[in-house]
């Protein structure tokens, strides 16, 4: 029995199909210049081409957002700097195509691996994909068609490239992979796919080979390999048992979430684009408690203008159909950096030049942000956030920047949204225990628990040296939360969480007694909170909170959750 994560919920029993991937050997040699390049170029046009026929194949499962990804491979392949910098490097040391392909590639991969952000050390997975079918083309190696699987399978692989997901047919009932987490391509697809998946399971192709039969249970992240006829037994029962619970949350789509003593909360969704909207939607989110703005600014080449903005904000408010939509201004810094804005050189870039500190000093590029945003509320229900505050004298300016920017658009007879709110990330634990104080200024507080956890644990949740100190159900952060949802409560704000303690089933009732008003969530994790909030008495969930609230210990807290739980 082997241990993962599970990525894509499900349980599924098949046999082992192990994906023996091209061994690519890379030798230096001497070359002439022209002819690799000439080579490169074929070798790059056959790749194009390749790319195209794989997302033509994946168009027949994969709906419009999830083909995306091969739009993005396909900008990669056609990249002139990818390109550039390769035949640079042939024309100037006179080395093998394959040779400079690999060079530049690894560059490139390290440099997103070394981020400190889920989002963009999944991106390495993309320069990986598209280079390694690139070396395979140079090399004239044969790349495996997992179209052909022809009977139920269960692909096992050191890793899935999004390539290879694509092209799952309906005999493929899951897969394990070595390495990945929730957040990389192959995850995002299985569950697009809706097949079970576990990741980041290593020892797999050393314990599996092609025709042995696995138990993949990826509710519980686990691989069984050759189980005996019980256990098999065992795994049918517990799928039937999770097939008719998902029929079941299916009728939570169009309900409230309300518990049956009558507390009323919202559970949205967490989103970095338009094309996030449909998922929430699908599954019956109440509006958008995120939305990550940076990565319009990290997936162009320049700061995007006012109308650029304008027309992404208008998409997703337009698209959420009057549900309320909480837009985090630009939060840039820390890992994530822009190719073309030099920040400064820090010995610690987190806890400095980042997110709202940036946008005070650069107050041109905040402006504009806030005038698209302005502009776009009358086509939704907007509510603005600004990220990464300690200190009251930083709301109040930020919020009096919005201020004169939405006072400058109606002198311009610009349609503006008098009902905007406007509110803060509490991320720091300064803004925690002051959230009285902020809140009297602020419309809202959202609680972005990744963050808070590790600022008030000091510990670096990417660290797994001290990973043992990211705990969110440790009392202290149960706490901090407690004393912001109190802080804004006596002010008459409402409160939501936007980190991933939100989509915990596990937090769910001590969040609900804490009186937090609002979840946002991964839109997946939607209908699963909703049923536990929606059958959970909040009279008994302030008992357990108060209850969890004294205990030394998160494993306490945990055990005091699953014991009320049953």
């Amino acid at each position: 029995m082997l241990k993962g994560i599970a990525a894509s919920a499900g349980i599924a029993v098949a046999k082992a199909y192990k994906l023996e991937t091209p061994k690519v050997v890379i030798e230096k040699k001497s070359a002439n210049a022209d002819e690799e390049i000439k080579k490169f170029e074929d070798a790059l046009a056959k790749t194009t081409k390749d790319i195209e026929g794989v997302k033509e194949r994946a168009s027949k499962r994969l709906a419009e957002e999830e083909l995306a990804v091969f739009d993005a491979h396909l900008m990669m392949a056609n990249d002139p700097e990818l390109a550039g910098q390769i035949k640079t490097m042939i024309q100037n040391d006179s080395v093998n195509a394959e040779y400079a392909t690999d060079q530049v590639a690894t560059q490139m991969v390290q440099m997103f691996e070394s981020m400190d952000n889920d989002y963009f050390r999944e991106r390495a997975a993309d320069v990986k994909d598209v280079t390694f079918r690139l070396k395979c083309n140079l090399l004239g190696l044969e790349i495996p068609d997992l179209t052909s699987i022809s009977e139920d399978s269960i692909i096992v692989a050191h890793d899935l490239t999004p390539s290879d997901t694509a092209q799952l047919n309906e005999y493929v009932k899951g897969f394990a992979t070595e390495i990945g987490g929730k957040t990389s391509h192959s995850a995002i697809m299985a569950n697009s796919l809706e097949i079970p998946a576990v990741v980041g399971c290593p020892g797999l192709l050393d314990a599996i080979k092609t025709g042995d039969t696995i138990a993949l249970d990826a509710l519980d992240g686990v691989v069984e390999v050759n189980p005996d006829d019980a256990t098999v037994a065992k795994y049918e029962e517990k799928a039937k048992a999770y097939l008719k619970e998902k029929e079941e949350l299916k009728v939570l789509v169009n309900q409230e979430t309300i518990t049956p003593d009558g507390h009323k909360v919202d559970v949205a969704g967490n989103i970095g684009g338009f094309k996030d909207v449909e998922g929430v939607l699908k599954n019956g989110g109440e509006g958008v408690g995120l939305f990550r703005t940076e990565f319009l600014y990290m997936d162009s080449d320049h700061f995007p203008t006012e109308d650029e903005q304008f027309e992404a904000y208008k998409q997703v408010l337009g698209g959420m159909n009057g549900k309320r939509v909480v837009v985090r201004t630009l939060d840039i810094g820390g890992d994530k950096k822009l190719s073309y804005y030099e920040f400064p050189q820090e010995m610690n870039p987190f806890l400095g030049y980042r997110a709202i500190r940036l946008c005070l000093k650069e107050q041109d590029v905040f402006r504009t942000q806030l005038r698209a945003l302005c502009r776009a509320s009358v086509y939704g229900k907007l509510a603005i956030m600004f990220p990464m505050i300690a200190t009251v004298k930083e709301f109040r300016e930020a919020k009096s920047i919005y201020e004169e920017v939405k006072a400058d658009l109606i002198k311009e007879g610009v349609q503006v949204a008098d009902d905007i709110e406007v509110g803060m990330m509490v991320e720091i634990p300064a803004a925690a225990v002051l959230a009285d104080q902020f809140a009297k200024y602020a419309d809202f507080f959202s609680i972005g628990t990744n963050d808070l956890i590790q600022y008030s644990m000091a510990a670096d949740r990417m660290s797994e040296y001290v990973s043992y100190l990211y705990q969110p159900m440790n009392p202290s952060i149960l706490r901090l939360v407690a004393n912001t949802i109190k802080g804004a409560h006596k002010h008459g704000r409402w409160v939501g969480m936007c980190g991933a303690m939100a989509g915990d089933p596990v937090s769910a009732p001590i969040l609900l007694g804490l009186g937090l008003d609002e979840f946002s969530m991964s839109a997946t994790q939607i209908l699963k909170a909703r049923k536990i909030i929606n059958s959970t008495s909040f009279e008994k969930a302030q008992k357990l909170a108060a209850e969890c609230l004294e205990k030394d210990t998160m494993d306490e807290v945990e055990a005091t959750v699953k014991s009320y739980l049953g």
